[in-house]
């Protein structure tokens, strides 16, 4: 059984030069996100960390919100990242109006819930997660069959970032939040 406790605590106070992105959070979420009580630790690298993640989530992307919550909830899954599964499950959720979706990302092989662009995708998100990374040449001609190299490449981007930001939560234990109960029945009160 895994230890609950992080072993790394989280900080009290959080630096004002992050006070910004805390303000965003407390205003969505209605309370400070649990990274930010570790990555605050280092205030410019997680303004760099929140820059990446907001060019690969604006609005001229090259690839729809649902598929960058897709890739994201697959490889916070994959990581195994408690707090990521919690926030890339609500964003999947809020994105594709669906928690029968959410719900299969797991189990998305055996799923009838996913497009063909999208199989494409998560086969390859699960191969750059990899440890090592095994990106086969199928999966190579399949995303070359709905998504353009610029696409591919900011898939890429993003899917490591996704790994990037799991990793580092995993490893210091750092909690879901409670932001989306994924793990619930559809339809269950």
């Amino acid at each position: 059984m895994k230890n609950t406790t992080p072993w790394i605590p989280p900080l009290d106070d959080i630096p004002a030069s992050l006070s910004p992105i805390v303000h965003l959070q407390k205003k969505h979420y209605g309370d400070t996100l649990n990274p930010t009580r570790w990555w605050g630790r280092m205030p410019r690298l997680f303004w760099l960390v929140a820059l990446f993640v907001g060019w690969l989530e604006r609005r001229r992307a090259r690839l729809a919100p649902e598929l960058r919550a897709l890739l994201m909830t697959r490889v916070s899954q994959q990581c195994r990242c408690a707090f990521c599964i919690d926030a890339n499950s609500l964003r999947l959720a809020e994105r594709c109006n669906a928690l029968e979706k959410v719900q299969a990302v797991a189990d998305w092989p055996r799923s009838a819930l996913f497009s063909e662009e999208e199989r494409a995708a998560l086969a390859y998100a699960d191969a750059v997660t990899a440890t090592p990374p095994v990106v086969t040449d199928a999966q190579k001609a399949a995303l070359k069959q709905h998504y353009s190299d610029d696409a591919i490449a900011e898939m890429t981007a993003l899917i490591a970032f996704q790994n990037l930001s799991a990793r580092f939560n995993a490893a210091l234990d750092i909690p879901s939040q409670g932001l989306c109960d994924s793990q619930r029945p559809p339809h269950a009160g």
